[in-house]
């Protein structure tokens, strides 16, 4: 058995440690990113030995608490090796974005980054399901401390919420794994196949769906579940809101792929229509909620629930090309909110403040800032040759093809998104005022090349998406086969 698979884990450990031995901000934060990136090209090597039709591999699996049916058991199958690539992607460009920051206690800062990372890599790895919710809890920890010691003035009460939600809906789906593991064949375990292979009545799968779709719907976030999510996105700090809305919520995702479709799937096909509208609503809520918005980091977080209630939307509709769109979406929505983020922090920084309204001009003192944010505007609204367009494209045609009626509201997505965010580069980048054009300046070098290197993964998914399609393709094929559905 390899070792290498617990380089995963090793290797943001080893930036835990490294960065709590430096005292100056600057090089710690020179240190975090070196190490993220050697984090992003061991999943790089990884991918290249990677078979995407070959299930799990790069396996590690030894006992944990042998009495009990626990095991340490992680490996990566298509929709891991995306999830991880997303994951070990967006952690460098969310460390680099803070260069140009006075980050207080940077220690403790880039510390709890890379102990995120390390949760989030053991959640889309887990083939246990203990495991996957020791992790799942784990990855709950940084952020929440991450929020509560950088947030903003409002963030006692902000944080306190976010992890009453978060918490309550994990508590009910760990009573869900405690159920399934007493369902498996003695002795007990809590093997992700042994999960897939138990016959569960159809009662039984609707209790079971439901707890965990508290979970998954809590952390993704879908209506009417959400109203922790815009006060957090907009009180943490910018990094924090970065490995929210572009990784965490991912996990609510991820969830339902991996541990509720072929664990239940007959209560998915039974409750699935109920899950879909659901989300159809919060697309169109969350895109109203943002028309109405003034501060641009608000507008962002409204529009991040929007975009991934559509992919909640199609991962309910059990369409093979539904399902590609969602995964291939997770990747394309997690570099579009990275960069969304990003501008808000930028504002911040440069105006100390988010208001729109306050703004207008900014393109006439930085062109190249009012240029890559046009660019990552139109990757929000899935613009063609974005990354957005093709996993938006595949989500809308599957969800037609289970119920055209839902695909219209699902489609006002597009519309509306366009309205806000169009709406936002006016007041922001065009017009005049003067007092706003001076107080922005410039970007700094570094502001300017993770802008370039965002826009350029946002046009390069659009332009060429087939090798994630190609990866994640088998994996979600297996996944309708064990939910009993033919994916042809």
């Amino acid at each position: 058995m390899t070792l290498l698979p617990l380089l995963l884990f090793v290797l943001p450990v080893l930036g835990m440690i490294t960065v709590s031995l430096i005292s100056d901000r600057k090089t710690a934060a020179i240190a975090a990113l070196l190490i993220s990136v050697v984090s992003f090209a061991d999943i790089c090597w990884k991918m290249a030995g990677f078979d995407p039709s070959g299930g799990f591999q790069y396996v590690f699996d030894q006992w944990w608490v042998e009495q009990l049916g626990i095991s340490f058991a992680i490996g990566i199958d298509g929709l891991g090796m995306i999830m991880l690539l997303l994951t070990n992607l967006l952690v460098p460009l969310i460390i680099f974005s803070s260069f140009d920051r006075q980050i207080k206690s940077h220690k403790a800062y880039y510390g709890l980054i890379f102990f995120m990372q390390a949760a989030l890599n053991g959640v889309f790895t887990s083939m246990d399901g203990f495991l996957f919710y020791v992790f799942w809890e784990l990855a709950l920890i940084p952020i929440w401390f991450i929020c509560l010691l950088w947030g903003g003035s409002d963030r006692v009460r902000i944080t306190l919420k976010f992890f009453i939600y978060t918490l309550s809906g994990s508590l009910v789906m760990l009573v869900a794994i405690i159920w399934l593991y007493l369902q498996t064949p003695a002795p007990h375990d809590f093997s992700l196949q042994s999960f897939y292979d138990l016959s569960l009545t159809a009662s039984q799968q609707s209790w079971v769906f439901w707890a965990f779709f508290l979970a998954f719907a809590i952390k993704i976030p879908v209506f009417p579940l959400h109203t922790w999510q815009p006060d957090t996105y907009t009180d943490a700090p910018s990094q924090g809101t970065m490995l929210l809305s572009g990784i965490m919520l991912k996990m609510g995702l991820y969830g339902i792929l991996r541990w509720m479709i072929p664990v239940v799937p007959q209560a998915v096909q039974q409750w699935g229509m109920l899950a879909v509208f659901l989300a159809a609503i919060g697309i169109v809520y969350a895109s109203a909620m943002a028309i109405a918005q003034t501060d641009f980091k608000r507008m962002a977080a409204y529009a991040s629930m929007a975009h991934v209630g559509l992919i909640a939307a199609g991962l309910f509709t059990l369409n093979l090309q539904a399902l590609q769109g969602g995964v291939f979406q997770m990747v394309s929505h997690g570099i579009t909110a990275v960069g969304l983020f990003f501008i808000a922090d930028i504002l911040q920084d440069k105006l100390k403040s988010n208001e729109m309204n306050d703004m207008g001009g900014l393109a006439n003192s930085s062109r190249s800032f009012s240029l890559l944010f046009m660019v990552i505007l139109l990757g929000s609204v899935a613009l063609p040759l974005t990354g957005s367009f093709v996993g938006e494209f595949l989500l809308l045609g599957g969800i037609f093809a289970f119920n055209s009626w839902l695909s219209l509201i699902a489609g006002l997505s597009v519309i509306l998104g366009a309205v806000y965010m169009l709406r936002a580069y006016n007041k922001i980048a065009l017009g005049e005022n003067t007092v706003a054009e001076a107080a922005f300046g410039k970007l700094t070098a570094n502001e300017k090349i993770l802008l370039i290197v965002i826009s350029v993964l946002i046009i390069g998914t659009g332009i060429y998406p087939m090798p994630l399609l190609k990866i994640a393709e088998p994996s979600i094929v297996n996944i309708l086969h064990h939910a009993g559905v033919n994916p042809i």
